[in-house]
């Protein structure tokens, strides 16, 4: 920063003699009307014609003028511009944009951060700073040089048109902090801050673009608030200010005219009394505030005879020249004076590196400027925002998932909206949207029957507006329908408001109250995060909403270890190189290796990538969604009944070294009575890889006809699929034949059973389970996991609680159940038993086996509820011996990188795979989940490309890629 720009008021200003000689040399040569037009900022659109562009070229070129402010356009188009322009002067110019909540307020494509309100609520203000430099940085690269930002005005008006959520909020000491934080973002990375609204635009209810606002404050009022923030940003060497059109009789009672235009204002108190010594910019010249008095050029006369330094928005600029040429002929305005001021300017361009110009380069630009790390504070913005105002018996963030029936009401917006999509993350969520805000009562009133049966209702309030004369975009309606629920039913009834935080206004009532401050998508991403405790609640009220509502509420919530939902780049993680996932998956169904698949990854708690590709079947009838729910085979295994012998041995039930027949008397006398459990676990305690029950049930019609029928009933109880039943002793019989099966032959050297992956451990298991809890497994994994998790999809015999066409369907069988395998098991041993067995049977969708996952990787602490009180999973996600690469129950990576995982999983990991074309792996070093779910068995098992491709591990390489060394 060079030193002119940086000084602080009380500074005495000391400029280095090769920044003075450049000024000098640039000053001496223009023309006096080409120094005249230093002084001019005109507006440019790079989203208008080659007329409007001509129009730019011809005032560049023939008046010499020193800066372009760029209104609405796209980024690639406003570079391009900027390059003509600065190619066509003389003097390179000022590139300015009115970017205060990012390129997005202005650009289309490009990133929006949060609105100054919003900023307002963080916990934090450092926040503000990193999106002061993210928004520079990409003004940057896109040869910006001034940004119209930070708004210094102190909202005490909750009426107010024009200010309203682009303020920090009504305190001053808290605008100046954030204020200050975003001018030291901007100018510490290269952009001029040019704060405004001089002297203040807070207290004001009329819009200055339509009409001159009237303040009545005395001086003193003036002083003590409004100046306050603006001192503050002088001290902390703001290097411009902006002065707004407002009317304030205290300090120039002259009829209609604006502060822009009041000399006592712009040079007497802004120059003079707080010794201002940075530019000075007019609001926009067109704005009808000043506009509606004085004719184009005359209006820039006498802006410039008040103290500006810079016209902004001329809405004439040749006349202008002429008539500021004949005013400093006639001695109306002082040459020393306006040269000083168009050195000042020049000063700016030195600073801003303007003495050294060269042309943006095109190349990778929209690359360069959505930078990937922008959304980490974008996320970061409007997390650390939102704001629980009511919080009755702290039932936020909801805990005891199976306790609750929770429906969703979202006004203002369609199906599939972001906010009820993360909210059915974390539980079973009836979902309705009303996507008009001004629905009549009959609408809601067709609502209510539907949510009978639900004790939690979520309704959150979206597109709104920010125009306090219409209520915000909140219809009666809406306000009707949530008293009507608060008053009239039993249900807690939580509100969530995306939207203007004077809204709250209307809530009073509420039991259960958020604020998000906005709509966008991201805010939409984050309230739900903080309704189940996924992440912390911790903003406060940067307004007074009501008597109820004052400035500093907010009620901190804790996190309870829940699943969050990111960017990749906030747990250190390159999206970029994630990118590559599309490309493994898509290569997939494109080799026919399967018709979809799902593809989730968590670091450090946070899901940072969950897509779906491809369709149900290769006809590509119907996409496969994240909520589609895939059959995840062997995963059962550790899903299901492994959950269920770690619980046995946390609670002391169960002792790894203990033999079989210790909780299965049955065995005595049997081979299968002096196995040791470890063995069972690891696969080495000589059982068979499998046995084919299917085929001995089904030797002939006569033998088939012992074991099926094609109707249910209480002798045929069990669906092995649609029109086909098993006999009601099918698992007597399946168990007394994997008794009575002969065992491996043992090693050589006699000490013990070689290592053979075996579907019978897991039936050995199941009945271990079931035995000792003395309840179904299905049961008891649902009761004690599965519902308290919030697990809507993770199910056994999934057709009982899903729709048909939210199942992928697996494989054509013609051998044995002559069928479409479509929400019934793929696993024939399985489908014997009806669905239920410890092998396979489970149905889930990535979302819900992360769930899972996540709570074993934080051992067993997952929502504020603790399913493992001991280091349950550590101890069985640890290899057991030598020779044998599996954990108890868990599978794990080879030691020669040659295992089911990534070679560069660390040998800690621990995961399954299933036979339907599923995998799932934690690596707890990295805190890193990978979950791939598909049907590569549709329409034929015998379908092996997955692994010949190395579809699964080639993933997992891309995403171990994607973790940024630490530095």
């Amino acid at each position: 920063m060079g030193p002119l720009m940086s000084l602080k008021p009380s500074d005495e200003i000391v400029v280095p003699d090769k920044e003075k000689n450049w000024v000098d040399s640039v000053f001496n040569s223009l023309t006096p009307e080409q120094r005249i037009g230093q002084l001019f900022m005109v507006a440019a659109y790079s989203d208008k014609d080659k007329r409007h562009f001509r129009e730019i070229d011809s005032l560049v070129v023939k008046y010499g003028i020193g800066g372009i402010m760029f209104m609405q356009g796209g980024p690639v188009r406003q570079t391009t511009l900027t390059n003509r322009f600065q190619g066509l002067a003389k003097v390179p110019m000022l590139i300015a944009m009115d970017a205060e909540w990012g390129l997005g307020m202005r650009l289309d494509s490009s990133m929006q951060f949060a609105r100054q309100m919003t900023l307002g609520a963080m916990d934090d203000p450092k926040y503000v700073y990193m999106m002061g430099r993210e928004i520079a940085l990409k003004m940057k690269r896109m040869g910006v040089n001034v940004s119209f930002s930070p708004v210094m005005d102190v909202n005490v008006n909750p009426q107010n048109p024009v200010i309203g959520t682009r303020s920090f909020g009504e305190s001053k000491e808290e605008v100046s902090r954030r204020g200050v934080a975003y001018i030291q973002g901007l100018q510490d990375h290269g952009i001029i801050a040019v704060a405004k609204h001089f002297p203040g635009h807070g207290d004001t209810d009329t819009d200055s673009h339509l009409a001159l606002p009237v303040i009545k404050h005395s001086v003193k009022r003036l002083t003590e608030v409004e100046l306050y923030p603006f001192r503050k940003s002088f001290d902390a060497g703001v290097m411009g200010v902006m002065v707004a059109h407002l009317y304030i009789p205290s300090i120039d009672s002259t009829k209609n005219l604006a502060t822009t235009l009041s000399k006592p204002l712009v040079t007497g108190l802004l120059k003079e009394k707080m010794n201002y010594k940075g530019l000075v910019f007019t609001d926009a010249l067109n704005m009808k505030g000043v506009s509606k008095y004085y004719t184009p050029g005359e209006l820039d006369l006498r802006a410039l005879m008040a103290g500006n330094d810079i016209l902004l928005f001329s809405e004439n600029v040749p006349v202008a020249v002429s008539k500021i040429k004949a005013a400093l002929a006639e001695g109306k305005l002082n040459q020393v004076d306006v040269d000083q001021r168009i050195r000042k300017v020049l000063h700016a361009k030195y600073w801003a590196g303007l003495n050294k110009y060269k042309p943006v380069a095109l190349a990778n630009l929209k690359k360069d400027v959505d930078r990937p790390i922008s959304t980490v504070i974008q996320e970061q913005l409007y997390e650390h925002a939102v704001t629980v105002l009511k919080n009755k018996n702290n039932l936020l963030p909801l805990r005891n998932l199976d306790t609750l029936s929770i429906a969703s009401v979202a006004i203002g917006v369609t199906e599939n909206n972001p906010f009820q999509e993360i909210l059915g993350s974390y539980a079973a969520v009836k979902k309705f949207a009303v996507s008009d805000r001004f629905a009549p009562d009959s609408v809601f009133t067709g609502i209510l029957p539907k949510l009978e049966n639900s004790n939690v209702v979520v309704v959150s309030i979206h597109n709104m507006n920010h125009t306090p004369f219409k209520d915000f975009g909140i219809g009666v309606g809406t306000r009707a329908f949530i008293q009507f629920l608060q008053e009239r039913t039993n249900k807690k009834v939580i509100v969530a408001v995306m939207g203007n935080a004077y809204s709250l206004k209307f809530f009073e009532g509420s039991n259960w109250l958020l604020c998000g401050y906005e709509d966008q998508p991201v805010a939409q991403m984050l309230v739900p995060q903080a309704i189940f405790g996924a992440r912390a609640a911790k903003g406060k009220l940067p307004v007074t909403a009501s008597a109820k509502f004052k400035t500093g509420t907010g009620i901190v919530t804790p996190t309870l270890g829940r699943l969050k939902y990111g960017v990749p780049e906030s747990v250190g993680m390159d999206s970029d190189s994630l990118k590559q996932i599309d490309n493994i998956a898509l290569e997939a169904i494109a080799y026919a290796a399967t018709p979809g698949a799902q593809v989730m990854v968590i670091k450090d708690g946070t899901v940072v990538y969950n897509k779906s590709y491809g369709h149900y079947t290769y006809d590509k009838k119907k996409p496969v969604t994240n909520q589609t729910v895939y059959d995840i085979a062997s995963i059962t295994k550790v899903a299901a009944t492994l959950q269920a012998i770690m619980f046995l041995k946390d609670q002391g039930k169960l002792k790894l070294d203990e033999k079989l027949v210790t909780y299965l008397p049955e065995l005595k006398g049997t081979n299968k009575a002096n196995l040791v459990l470890r063995d069972v676990l690891t696969h080495q305690a000589g059982l068979q890889a499998g046995l084919p029950h299917w085929q001995t049930t089904s030797k002939s019609q006569a033998t088939k006809k012992i074991f099926y029928a094609s109707a249910q009933t209480d002798a045929f109880p069990h669906e092995v699929a649609p029109g086909f039943y098993s006999m009601k002793s099918m698992e007597d019989s399946l168990w007394a034949w994997t008794v009575k099966s002969p065992l491996l032959a043992r090693k050589k050297d006699s000490k013990g059973y070689p290592y053979k992956y075996s579907d019978l451990d897991f039936y050995v298991l199941k009945r271990v389970a079931e035995t000792l809890l003395n309840q179904p497994l299905d049961e008891f994994m649902d009761q004690n996991f599965y519902a308290p998790l919030g697990l809507s999809t993770m199910t056994y015999k999934p057709l009982l609680k899903h729709k048909q066409e939210n199942i992928a369907p697996t494989e054509k069988d013609n051998y044995f159940r002559h069928n479409l395998l479509w929400g019934t098991v793929h696993d024939q041993g399985a489908a014997m038993l009806g669905g239920v067995a410890g092998h396979a049977g489970l149905f889930s969708n990535a979302n819900d086996l992360a769930i899972l996952l996540q709570m074993n990787l934080q051992n067993g602490n997952y929502g504020g509820h603790k399913y493992y009180n001991t280091s349950v999973v550590p101890e069985f996600s640890k290899k057991q011996f030598i020779n044998n690469r599996r954990g108890l129950g868990w599978d794990k990576p080879e030691t020669d990188g040659n295992g089911p995982t990534s070679a560069l999983a660390p040998l800690s990991t621990f995961g399954h795979t299933g036979f339907t074309g599923t995998s799932a792996w934690v690596d707890p070093e990295n805190k890193l989940i990978y979950i791939f779910l598909s049907n590569r068995v549709y329409p034929d098992a015998g379908n092996n490309k997955l692994v010949e491709y190395n579809i699964r591990t080639r993933i997992h390489d891309a995403i171990y890629k994607s973790i940024v060394p630490k530095t």
